[in-house]
């Protein structure tokens, strides 16, 4: 069990966990919308997709944020996961990201889509 994201208390008043499926969702959606240079020890960390929200949509621009969303994941995540498929699509403000999976501690392959909101 880890601890999950975002931090909660159960009702017996422990810190929140999850299992390791949910464990590595949760870190796998801290890094979609991390900002670079958001985090003071780790300025590197995170992908900028946020920053996507509000760009003009074209095939260039697609491609390249499947691109640097998959090489973030290898980069900060590779230990944990092996990405098979990055999908991105952005809809008025809405920001909808796709991934499949696998995790390599347990060979379960997942598909996820994390989505987000500005406005």
């Amino acid at each position: 069990m880890q601890i999950g994201f975002p931090l909660t208390v159960d009702r017996d008043r422990r810190t929140g966990v999850v299992d390791e499926e949910r464990h590595v969702r949760d870190l796998i959606a801290q890094l979609l919308f991390t900002t670079p240079g958001e985090r003071v020890m780790r300025l590197t960390f995170g992908s900028g997709a946020m920053q996507l929200v509000f760009a003009p949509n074209s095939p260039e621009l697609a491609s390249t944020t499947q691109f640097l969303i998959a090489g973030a994941l290898n980069q900060w995540l590779g230990e944990l996961i092996e990405v098979r498929e990055v999908s991105v699509t952005s809809d008025d403000a809405t920001l909808r990201i796709t991934i499949a999976y696998v995790i390599r501690a347990t060979q379960n392959a997942r598909t996820d889509t994390f989505e987000r909101s500005v406005g």
